[in-house]
C-alpha cells in the first residue's frame, strides 16, 4: 500500500499535465464508467487528446465534470456516446460514435427485423467507416464525391417516417444530423469512441475483480497513475521506465548493506 501510495502521489503532477495538455487539444473524446469509493457510487471519467489520456474520480456523471475539465473556452469537436451530459461538452460540434449507434440498430433489427430503414441507415453507417479506411488509397476528387453520395443517401433516409419501435433512433438522428459524420470532412476526427472505451477496460475489469476502493488517495493514485502509464504507452513508451522515471531507479538493500561490499 505504501508503494501504490508513494508511485500515485510521483504520477500526480505528470498527471495534471497530462489533463492540461489534452484541454488544449483541437478534438477531445471522453467516456465514462461506474466506479466504487468507501462502498459508494462514483464515476471514472477519461479524457482523450493528441495521444494522451486523463482520468479522474468523481461522485457525479453530471455535466459539472466536463465544465470543471474543460474551465474555460471550448474543443473544436467532442466525441462521444449519447449520453445527455457529454453532448452539451464545450465544442463547437459533437461527433456522435457510430460504433454506438450501429449496435443501437442492430438491437432495433432484432426486434423488427422487417424494418428497412434500421438495415439501410446501419449499412450506410459502415459504409461511411470503410469510406474513411480507405480515403488515402482514394483520390481527392473521388474520396469527396462518394462522401457526397453518403450524406445524399443520409438525408434521403432521414426524410422517411414510421411509428412505434425505432422512432426515437429517427429522432435522434434528426437532432443530430451534422454530428453524424464530421469524420468524413476531418481526417483527424475517428468515427466511434473506440479510443475512450478501450482506456477504461482495464477499470472495469478492477472494479469487477476487486470491488471498491477502499481511501481516497487510493482512488486518486489509480487514475494518476493510468494517466500517466497510459499517455506513456500510447507513444510507444514502456510503462516500467516511465515507473523508474517518476520514483528513481530502485535501490536493492541487500546489495547497500556494509557486508555485501
Amino acid at each position: 500500500m505504501s508503494i501504490v501510495e508513494r508511485a500515485g502521489k510521483a504520477a500526480a503532477e505528470e498527471a495534471e499535465a497530462i489533463g492540461e495538455q489534452v484541454r488544449q487539444s483541437k478534438v477531445v473524446g471522453s467516456d465514462e464508467t461506474s466506479a466504487r469509493v468507501h462502498g459508494r457510487n462514483y464515476w471514472q471519467w477519461v479524457f482523450v487528446g493528441d495521444h494522451r489520456e486523463y482520468h479522474v474520480i468523481v461522485p457525479s456523471r453530471g455535466y459539472g465534470v466536463i465544465e470543471n475539465f474543460r474551465q474555460e473556452g471550448e474543443a473544436e469537436v467532442w466525441v462521444c456516446d449519447c449520453w445527455k451530459a457529454q453532448l452539451k461538452a464545450p465544442a463547437k460540434i459533437c461527433q456522435i460514435c457510430l460504433s454506438h449507434q450501429i449496435r443501437n440498430l442492430q438491437g432495433l433489427m432484432d426486434k423488427r427485423p422487417r424494418l428497412a430503414w434500421a438495415r439501410e441507415m446501419q449499412s450506410l453507417f459502415r459504409k461511411a467507416i470503410h469510406l474513411r479506411n480507405r480515403q488515402e488509397a482514394m483520390t481527392d476528387r473521388g474520396y469527396k464525391r462518394q462522401v457526397a453520395i453518403i450524406e445524399k443517401r443520409l438525408e434521403h433516409l432521414l426524410r422517411r417516417t414510421f411509428k412505434g419501435l425505432g422512432s426515437n433512433l429517427l429522432d435522434r438522428y434528426r437532432k443530430y444530423r451534422n454530428s453524424l459524420f464530421i469524420f468524413l470532412h476531418r481526417m483527424d476526427v475517428p468515427a466511434h469512441n473506440n479510443a475512450c472505451e478501450r482506456a477504461l477496460r482495464p477499470s472495469v475489469i478492477h472494479r469487477k475483480v476487486l470491488g471498491s476502493f477502499r481511501s481516497d488517495w487510493g482512488a486518486q493514485a489509480y487514475v494518476s497513475l493510468a494517466s500517466v502509464l497510459n499517455t506513456a504507452k500510447r507513444n510507444g513508451q514502456s510503462a516500467f521506465q516511465k515507473l523508474v522515471q517518476l520514483m528513481g531507479t530502485p535501490v536493492l538493500p541487500f546489495l547497500s548493506h556494509p557486508a555485501c561490499v
